[in-house]
């Protein structure tokens, strides 16, 4: 039989004492079986030592020996252990042995398991802010929040007031409920900064109370005195204040309550101020995380133009902000009516995200635009953009399609700077995609070789960025062929607005997490008198 690994020498000592003390000093010999924790558990049961005498067990813990007698012994780590056991008549010794080691250890025994007991309250409070600030959306960290801190406090019910600021910058407040219905409180009006409340809003401190109805600070404001009619029975009482981490601002507050007094205890109180502490950062962090991303969207789109009206084409656009994560701020299009008569089609992306990826797309489109009013080829003006904005953009930067349609001879031409593929169908054919990997993005390439495709009456002309067609659960090759696919249907749809929308939700099964920008030309021909 194996004994337990010698890493502990005190353990090795007393397993020593053990095997010398088991027989009462008979001459029968002893065996010793290394026991692992679920062993520990089911024998031991919380103790540091029992006598084992159940046949049954005993067969199991070791298998093919006809055992007389056995006790088992902990470590202090509580997590291994050992069976100490023999095959031959050793008499009540091990009962009386097991006993001996109960009584002495007993003490230890009890702080082993407090100790245990305070690590898995730490553990949980952890797990929770954990959970916490990895998200980012406000009103699932409120939610999760208010859930945890129910359950953490064995509250009958919990909530959680906090403030937001709207687009007016003005505050408004908010609240979630757990452990009941929320329209247990929905006839009642917003908690006001009362003797009861105010420190938790003003951030002065925790409140617990044994019975907050006996409370010196309780029942003090009209028009209810107390609780109004039909609240939910509250006696126990804590509030805490949800700091902000960086400003000390108050973020909102925590309250639970229970109908029966002295329910809360100081532990209630240290889980409830930990998990307002992790809600605080995790509050901070959407915060801060929604700014810029209502910033970028909204300098994104700000930016963004509305597709002049084009003889003879009709052009449809869409431009959608990441929905999810961070991603946003980068894609855009853009259509130009040249002084000829030309009309330009452009679409791209910054490779990046946030406010600088937006600002650069800025730079890049106003360049675009400037050198397009000069009539230039498609090749010259994405050289002269290249040319222009080499070294602007550090370690990212920028692809670009660039397409001119030209009524005059029927023909549509192109460059493209590293962008995706355009797609383009005559009537009667195949999607075919052109300009793939004609030369590399802006700011790194020189040459951008130029191509012509024949654009009939009744062709269309799609262009796109690659948050359309591709996701983290989906590659890019996989998404193009969704999206070749997905083409027959926009043509022969009555509504093509309605008609793109419902291939963006397929695409992207309705979660796109990066920038879309698409542009959609029809050569209709020119329209008659």
């Amino acid at each position: 039989m194996t004994s337990p690994p010698g890493s502990d020498p005190q353990f090795d000592t007393v397993l020593d004492a053990v095997r010398r003390a088991f027989t009462g000093g008979a001459p029968a010999p002893t065996e010793v079986r290394a026991l692992g924790p679920a062993e520990l558990r089911a024998v031991l049961d919380d103790r540091v030592a029992a006598a084992v005498t159940d046949r049954g067990v005993l067969a199991d813990l070791v298998p093919g020996e006809e055992i007389t007698r056995a006790v088992a012994v902990a470590a202090a780590d509580g997590e291994r252990g050992a069976l100490v056991y023999s095959t031959r008549d050793v008499g009540e010794a091990p009962a009386a042995l097991a006993d001996a080691i109960e009584g002495v250890t007993a003490g230890l025994a009890a702080t082993v398991h407090r100790l245990r007991g305070e690590a898995a309250v730490l553990d949980a409070l952890h797990s929770t802010g954990r959970e916490l600030t990895a998200q980012l959306d406000i009103d699932r960290i409120v939610q999760d929040a208010t859930d945890a801190a129910t359950k953490a406090t064995g509250a009958a019910f919990g909530a959680f007031f906090y403030n937001l600021i709207d687009e007016f910058g003005e505050s408004y407040t908010l609240y979630t409920i757990s452990g009941v219905p929320r329209e247990a409180f929905a006839r009642f009006p917003m908690p006001r900064n009362t003797e009861v409340f105010g420190p938790t809003f003003d951030g002065l401190g925790t409140v617990r109370s044994p019975d907050i109805t006996q409370d010196p600070r309780f029942g003090k404001n009209a028009p209810h005195h107390g609780m109004p009619e039909g609240h939910l029975p509250v006696c126990s009482y804590l509030a805490v204040s949800v700091l902000g981490p960086t400003s000390g601002a108050v973020l909102g507050g925590f309250f639970f309550g229970h109908p029966e007094p002295g329910r809360f205890t100081a532990r209630h109180e240290y889980l409830a101020e930990g998990i307002a502490a992790y809600s605080a950062i995790a509050l901070d962090n959407a915060r801060l995380y929604e700014r810029e991303r209502n910033l970028a969207t909204e300098l994104s789109r700000s930016m963004l133009p509305v597709a002049p009206p084009t003889p003879g084409l009709d052009v449809l656009t869409r431009y959608l902000p990441a929905a999810t994560g961070s991603k946003v701020g980068g894609d855009w299009f853009d259509v130009l009516r040249l002084p000829s008569g030309d009309t330009a089609f452009v679409i791209g992306d910054v490779v990046g995200h946030g406010i600088r990826a937006a600002t650069v797309m800025g730079q890049v489109r106003t360049a675009i635009r400037s050198y397009a009013r000069l009539e230039l080829p498609p090749s010259e003006v994405l050289r002269n953009v290249s040319e222009l904005t080499a070294g602007l953009f550090d370690e990212s930067f920028v692809t670009c399609f660039y397409a001119v349609h030209r009524p005059a001879d029927g023909t549509l031409a192109y460059a493209n700077a590293g962008h995706l593929p355009a797609i383009i169908v005559r009537p009667g054919e195949p999607p075919e995609q052109i300009g793939e990997a004609l030369a590399q993005p802006l700011g790194v390439g020189s040459v951008f070789p130029q191509r012509t495709a024949g654009f009939p009456v009744g062709a269309d002309l799609v262009l796109y960025t690659d948050g359309l067609v591709e996701s983290r659960t989906r590659d890019l090759t996989l998404g193009i062929e969704w999206l070749l696919a997905g083409i027959p249907a926009l043509l022969t749809a009555a509504d093509l607005e309605t008609a793109w929308d419902k291939l963006v939700d397929e695409l992207t099964r309705g979660r796109h997490d990066d920038d879309i920008a698409v542009i959609h030309v029809r050569h209709r021909g020119e329209d008659t008198p």
